[in-house]
């Protein structure tokens, strides 16, 4: 009998929140440490088992009927995307335990981790559950932990942000309601009738209920990812989350929205997609230009950094809706490489901050000079995060990039130039706070612990291992995409080769 590795992998750091809350304050940062690393090891050892020769098969799967009435299942499986985005989650969650070990004093440390620690469980859940309604619960569930880590141990405006990130995730996870028990009464129904597997190929009655439906997906997705119009709630949360709240919040919770468009609107809705493709890598665009420009003209450096995000997520959008097989597979190596890169940025930002107090640009300067080594640290998230040659994100933008313009050439050009404001926005704000003369409230800082290096350099050695070796995640995440272009029925573009000149000028 094969174990339930998905279940217990989520069950660990749930086990781990109740010990931490059991336990004395003392010992609460210890225990939740522990159990994130104990957590890393299962994955480890889930990947390990993973045939790759299979990788776009669901593997590990279980299924038991949950609530047999209405046809749901707790079914779990992963091919090679969603593995991918569960050893994500496995590695950011130890590294922000160790970056809170000073965000959170006294005994509020234990609530603190523990809503850690149960956020990773719902994460590890959302990314393997194989039943819609499974998903939509997983979905919503990770609502909870967010918004208590943001409205608890925020900034100042922490009530406003959590507040106003509650209302538009709700606002879309209730269209998604409405078009999840849509999809069942379009299906076969009876028992396992929110399986994806029996959702999938499905003949609707009309190609507008088809729409209808992949609309109400998209939308909770669009507002998860998140893209433009329905962003603004990224970078008021961003700002007032703490910084390992943040990691968590952008690396890896806003990807289930570019995850499920991947997984779920793709295969489910395949003729819809096509038709709505156009459109949504119009707002791509808008959305990669868009963030970008903010980006430049922030003076605090987490709102800087969300929009940053913003714009990349926009990057992501593009490659799965344009539809090739270089695009797609572009994606989701960009998911994986943008968690790394943003959580480094977002890290290296809270060391600063907790040093000067305050998340103004203008409030720093000259920091290479007293912390080089913080200082280098930052540089070397931001060259990620602009996609420097050599690094990890620059594989993903040029694959994203290559692929999209056989299908949309002008999309891709217009996105080009979100590369060359990506280089403005972290460039001067580099030059802003870590060069000219030193300030005088910036002097005398202590340079980079042995903690904090410990939590930046695996983000670093993974960005720059990435961006010269792929191949480890390209070999587990090209089946999945491929899978779900062929279940939307669509093939690369093929170049036009003009036809050979004849003698006398014909053709």
């Amino acid at each position: 009998m094969d174990l339930p590795w998905l279940t217990g992998i989520g069950a660990l750091p749930l086990l781990g929140a109740l010990a931490v809350r059991a336990l004395p304050a003392s010992r609460s940062r210890a225990v939740a440490l522990l159990s994130s690393l104990v957590t890393l090891g299962a994955v480890v050892a889930l990947v390990v088992r993973f045939d790759t020769t299979r990788a776009g098969d669901y593997q590990f799967e279980e299924r038991y009927s949950w609530i047999p009435s209405f046809g749901i299942s707790y079914a779990l499986g992963v091919d090679g995307v969603g593995l991918t985005m569960i050893v994500l989650s496995a590695v950011l969650v130890p590294l922000c335990v160790l970056a809170a070990w000073r965000e959170v004093e006294g005994a509020r440390a234990r609530n603190y981790l523990a809503l850690i620690l149960v956020l990773e469980t719902f994460m590890v859940g959302v990314f393997a559950a194989r039943d819609v309604f499974l998903f939509y619960v997983l979905f919503e569930a990770m609502l909870i932990p967010v918004y208590f880590l943001i409205g608890v141990y925020g900034g100042p405006h922490r009530r406003y942000a959590a507040v106003k990130f509650l209302i538009y995730s709700l606002l879309g996870g209730l269209v998604m309601l409405v078009a999840v028990i849509a999809l069942y009464v379009e299906g076969p129904g009876g028992s396992g009738g929110f399986l994806t597997s029996r959702l999938t190929g499905l003949t609707f009655g009309s190609e507008v209920t088809e729409r209808l439906l992949f609309f109400g997906f998209f939308f909770a997705f669009a507002v998860k990812a998140p893209m433009w119009p329905v962003h603004t709630w990224l970078p008021d949360a961003a700002a007032e989350a703490p910084p390992s709240v943040a990691v968590l919040l952008v690396g890896v919770l806003d990807k289930v929205g570019t995850f499920g468009m991947l997984t779920l609107c793709l295969p489910l809705f395949p003729d819809a997609t096509k038709w709505a493709a156009p459109g949504i890598a119009v707002l791509a665009v808008v959305s990669v230009l868009y963030g970008a420009l903010l980006a430049i003209g922030q003076s605090d450096l987490m709102r800087l950094i969300a929009y940053t995000s913003i714009s990349h997520f926009g990057f992501i959008v593009l490659g799965i809706f344009a539809l090739t097989s270089t695009s797609t597979t572009g994606s989701v190596l960009y998911m994986v490489n943008h968690g790394l890169s943003t959580a480094a940025l977002f890290l290296v930002a809270g060391m600063l901050m907790a040093r000067r107090g305050s998340q103004r640009i203008e409030d720093y300067g000259g920091v290479q000079r007293g912390t080089p080594l913080l200082a280098g640290a930052f540089l070397l998230a931001g060259l990620a995060t602009l996609a420097l040659p050599g690094m990890s994100t620059f594989v993903s933008e040029i694959l994203v990039l290559v692929g999209t313009f056989p299908r949309y050439p002008a999309a891709a050009v217009a996105a080009t130039v979100g590369v060359v404001l990506a280089a403005l926005y972290i460039l001067l704000t580099y030059q802003r706070m870590c060069t000219g003369p030193v300030r005088e409230h910036t002097s005398g800082w202590r340079d980079m612990s042995f903690r904090e290096a410990v939590i930046v350099a695996p983000l670093i050695a993974a960005l720059v291992g990435l961006g010269v070796y792929p191949k480890p995640v390209l070999d587990v995440v090209v089946p999945g995409t491929d899978r779900a272009r062929t279940q939307v029925q669509t093939w690369d573009p093929q170049p036009e080769v003009p036809a050979p000149q004849q003698p006398g000028g014909s053709r």
